[in-house]
This record gives structure tokens, sequence and C-alpha cells, in this order.
């Protein structure tokens, strides 16, 4: 009784408020972003609930919303007939920031994310099918940016993943990605360390990285 009398007081004495003046009042509720589902969690978008529509770039390269991982919106051809891979996946994003940004093709323009990594090609040797660099998770040379890392299969994704670096230092490597997934951010960030002689990144399911040569 004593709380509703002095509850009653409180009302009359700020000018009997209604429900969405009281609510105005109350503490704004936050809801945390989720991580990625391959690195650290960032402040870029993560959905504009379209797909298709632009939630980041990277040196003037677009970034898709691709919703569900799986979803697909057709192949992405150039007008010179190179083969981007099927809209928005992880791979379409990478061949084309190569594309875009280095003029750069690769002799294969097919595969699986997973399959851009060859581990039949020596350290630091060149990739035939990407002709780029490679370089294994482990090894003796860290990321730098602009690499190219490739995850492998998993669990719960068997095609793999790509991701391009945006920063890297010598403990983080910064990435930009598209389709992580529809509640997952399009930048991230991994631990990078070093160890018996060689550098490890910390994500999940990393085999190794490309670069322009």
């Amino acid at each position: 009784m004593t709380v509703l009398l002095f509850g009653g007081l409180i009302w009359w004495i700020t000018g009997k408020p209604g429900w969405q003046d009281l609510k105005a009042l109350l503490p704004e509720q936050r809801t945390e972003k989720p991580a990625s589902s391959t690195g650290r969690s960032s402040s870029s978008s993560t959905s504009s609930g379209k797909t298709g529509a632009v939630i980041d770039k990277y040196k003037g390269v677009a970034v898709h919303y691709n919703g569900a991982v799986r979803t697909v919106k057709g192949r992405n051809v150039t007008s010179d007939g190179y083969n981007l891979g099927l809209r928005y996946q992880c791979v379409e994003f990478a061949k084309r920031f190569y594309y875009e940004a280095y003029g750069h093709k690769m002799p294969d323009s097919y595969g699986h994310a997973k399959d851009f990594y060859d581990p039949r090609v020596a350290q630091g040797a060149v990739n035939p099918a990407r002709d780029m660099l490679q370089y294994k998770n482990g090894g003796s040379h860290r990321p730098q940016k602009d690499d190219l890392i490739v995850i492998g299969p998993q669990d719960f994704n068997p095609y793999g993943h790509l991701v391009v670096v945006t920063k890297a230092s010598a403990s983080e490597v910064s990435f930009v990605q598209q389709n992580p997934g529809p509640q997952n951010p399009s930048r991230g960030t991994w631990r990078l360390e070093q160890r018996g002689g060689g550098w490890h990144v910390s994500g999940s399911g990393v085999l190794g990285w490309l670069r322009m040569k």
C-alpha cells in the first residue's frame, strides 16, 4: 500500500504522465552484436535486409549482403568474360576484389573457397590455379595487407570461406568478408601469434593465405 501511495504521489508531482512519457524515463535496452562466425565482432554493418545491398567497401570494392549463407543470385561475369563467381558468396567478393583492385584474373576461375589453398604447393611458391603466392598457416611468413586467407571445410560449412586482410600487425590480423551469415559483421579480427618458429592465425580452420606476386 505504501508503494502504491508513493508511486501515485510521484505520478501527480510529475504532471500525471502517460505510458509513452514513462517509457522515455526508463533505461534504454541494448543488445550485443553477435560475434562473427570467423572472427571477433566488429562495428561494421551486418544486415540491410535486402540481398545484394552494399553494406561495406574496401578499397572501393563493394561488399554485398547475402542473407542466408547458401543464398545465390546468379553468376557474376565481367564484361570481358571473366567468371567472378556466384552472387553474393565469399568467393565472388574475393575474386572481384583482386579483379577490380589489381586487374588480376585467376587462371582457374571456379572452385569452392576451400579449393583456393593447394596443399601440394610449397611455402612461398606460386599457386598455379590462382596465380598468387601461397603461404601455410604456421609457416615462416605472416599475413600482409590484401592477402587472401583461406579457411578449410568445417562441420557447419563443408565449402570453406575466404576473407581479405585489411590490416596486419605482429599480433593481429583484421579482415573484410562477404557472406558470413545474416547475423555476422563484414569485418573482424583474429589474433596472430609467433610460436615454434612459425606464424599462427587464430581463426578456426585457417589453412593459409595467398598473396599477389
